[in-house]
């Protein structure tokens, strides 16, 4: 007979994120029937501000309060509809779990309960399971071969939508692949960030930072950005593409204008205002991004004295970037429906580069099966918000690991300080985790948990 360990409450409430907007926060509380014991473990749920037009849906409120950003009919969802659904239900049984909620929703999307009421609970849920347990969640979702430390990808410099400077891509990255242990990593990670932010202040540059927490001063291209971490780098004492090389996300889904066909780049042209790709998300998703607290324009700025290019030209472009500098790792390098540039992107790079399909992919088994069978990119970028559920995610993890793809987990830009990601990581071994700068509470919150994992493992632990 099967342990049985009864959910007895779920409780949602309204939080805020890393950027300030209304987010969702759930606990689930189980009740082991043999001790009579109650579990409650609470988790919460990130959003992304670069989003795919095929990620499932994040629902707002869309009323006045917090410009339209509230998330309280998302939390009546859980304390309703979802709680009533899973009373009673056992919370060791995860994949049983989401399939209630999913059907429950009854949509592809999830666009009824919403992606975040449907995520939190799922968290929740897998969370509460393992502290029933008394395990280490990473254990619980990975069982006793779960290990593999994750070589951190910084992103030190921030550009795109994930900052108000001139950088057209979006994040610029770097990744200790010398260290020998997961603290070494972080330890070479932090101190290049710290040289980055005495180069750029010395030059009298600006080292505010963006949403991931790397600086965002007003470079101007993608090679300037690059030159600048090699100097950090070198400052450090570090050997550049040996102990530390670099990864990149262009985030081109933002750049590509359907109209045109073309990718816009504004920032190399000196164009005040960044281009927006118009009509991205779709009318289902439009309560994503249509509300912006930062006041963003929603429309494609104007500037025609953009630097514009084709795909065959930002292909073009990444081979020199990779013949130039030491880049291991590049995500989203085409618009998120170009599945031909991807071939050819594939074809042209994907023997010397990761090629990582977010927007591509959205975590959705239907897409990463596209991409496959394609032979399209050659890894996954994993956010369990951009399908909903831990047991989606986790599908999607072993679809791409079955195929000769790379899992790489990776956070959103509004985060929360959950950790759930360092855990997911090790459970499922995918040696690479997507967390931002060493900075700000919210990603080193993710860190500090992988230095705990990594004490816990002892001589298990792996690079």
């Amino acid at each position: 007979m099967s342990l049985m360990i009864k959910i007895t409450d779920v409780h949602g409430r309204q939080i805020l994120d890393s950027r300030g907007n209304p987010t969702v926060e759930v606990e689930v509380t189980a009740k082991t029937e043999t001790t009579g014991k109650e579990i409650t473990a609470r988790e919460s749920v990130p959003s992304g501000a670069s989003t795919g037009r095929f990620e499932a849906i994040e629902l707002r409120d869309g009323a006045d309060n917090y410009f339209g950003l509230g998330v309280e009919k998302v939390v009546k969802h859980v304390n309703t509809k979802i709680r009533e659904a899973l009373i009673g239900k056992n919370v060791l049984e995860q994949g049983e779990l989401d399939r209630i909620m999913v059907e429950l929703d009854g949509t592809d999307n999830k666009g009824n309960l919403g992606a975040n009421a449907i995520l939190g609970v799922s968290l929740a849920c897998a969370k509460t399971a393992a502290k029933a347990l008394d395990m280490p969640l990473y254990r619980y979702l990975g069982g006793v071969n779960a290990k593999r430390m994750p070589v951190p990808m910084m992103n030190v410099i921030n550009g795109g939508a994930h900052a108000k400077n001139s950088l057209d891509f979006q994040e610029f990255m770097i990744m200790p692949v010398g260290a020998k242990t997961f603290s070494e990593a972080l330890r070479m990670g932090a101190e290049v960030y710290h040289f980055l932010r005495q180069i750029l202040n010395k030059e009298g540059m600006c080292t505010a930072v963006g949403d991931e927490g790397g600086f965002a001063p007003d470079f101007k291209d993608t090679r300037e950005a690059f030159s600048y971490l090699s100097k950090a780098v070198e400052l450090a004492g570090y050997r550049v593409g040996e102990d530390i090389v670099y990864a990149m996300d262009a985030a081109a889904s933002e750049l590509y204008d359907e109209e045109t066909g073309v990718y816009i780049f504004p920032g190399e042209s000196g164009c005040s205002g960044k281009h927006k790709a118009s009509g991205k998300q779709g009318d289902a998703g439009k309560n994503q991004q249509v509300y912006q607290a930062e006041g963003e324009a929603s429309a494609k700025d104007e500037c025609p004295d953009s630097v514009k290019r084709s795909s065959d030209e930002m292909i073009a472009l990444y081979e020199e970037l990779v013949r130039e500098f030491p880049i291991v790792s590049i995500e989203d390098g085409l618009f998120e429906d170009d599945w031909e540039g991807w071939q050819k992107l594939t074809e042209r790079l994907g023997d010397k580069v990761q090629l990582v399909g977010d927007d591509l992919f959205v975590t959705n088994p239907k897409r990463i099966k596209c991409g496959i069978d394609l032979k399209a990119a050659n890894a996954v970028l994993i956010k369990v918000n951009q399908i909903g559920t831990v047991t989606e995610a986790m599908d999607a993890i072993e679809m791409a690991k079955c195929a000769g793809y790379r899992a790489v987990i990776s956070h959103r830009s509004g985060e929360t300080e959950d950790a759930f990601i360092s855990d997911l990581a090790v459970a499922v071994n995918a040696g690479q985790i997507k967390t931002g700068a060493p900075c700000r509470a919210e990603r080193t919150s993710k860190y500090n948990q992988l230095l705990r994992i990594e004490e816990e493992l002892g001589q298990q632990a792996k690079m």
